[in-house]
């Protein structure tokens, strides 16, 4: 089992910044991969940012370039860093994590969005 704990959510102004974190309760050196997910009001929930054990990461298209996601491994938390935050950033944000590597077979520890356990989410709302 794994417990996420996300913090960092907050109600800002479009343009500005916030750091988002995800603490787990399990050694990062037993999970595998790790990412951000968020659902935005009345809408499904949808990938963001994912990070794989080796660190490589991949985001969805409307974040790139504005979004940074990233690992403490000795503080065993996950990072999402949003800057130039828009109104259409708003909404839910979710950590998750798998403890096995449930990626492509063929391509060893490749990065993919992780879908076991899910923290309770923190809220983020963007106004213009």
């Amino acid at each position: 089992q794994v417990q996420l704990v996300e913090s960092g959510g907050d109600s800002v102004q479009a343009g500005e910044s916030l750091r988002l974190s995800c603490l787990s309760s399990r050694n990062f050196s037993r999970l595998d991969a790790m990412g951000w997910y968020r659902r935005p009001p009345g809408k499904q929930r949808e990938k963001v940012a994912a990070i794989s054990t080796g660190g490589t990461t991949i985001y969805t298209e409307s974040v790139k370039g504005r979004f940074t996601i990233s690992r403490d491994v000795a503080k065993n938390t996950m990072y999402l860093q949003m800057d130039r935050l828009k109104p259409e950033d708003t909404g839910v944000y979710y950590c998750a994590a798998d403890l096995i590597y449930r990626g492509a077979p063929e391509v060893p520890r490749a990065v993919y969005y992780p879908t076991d356990y899910w923290g309770q989410g923190t809220q983020v709302t963007v106004s213009s």
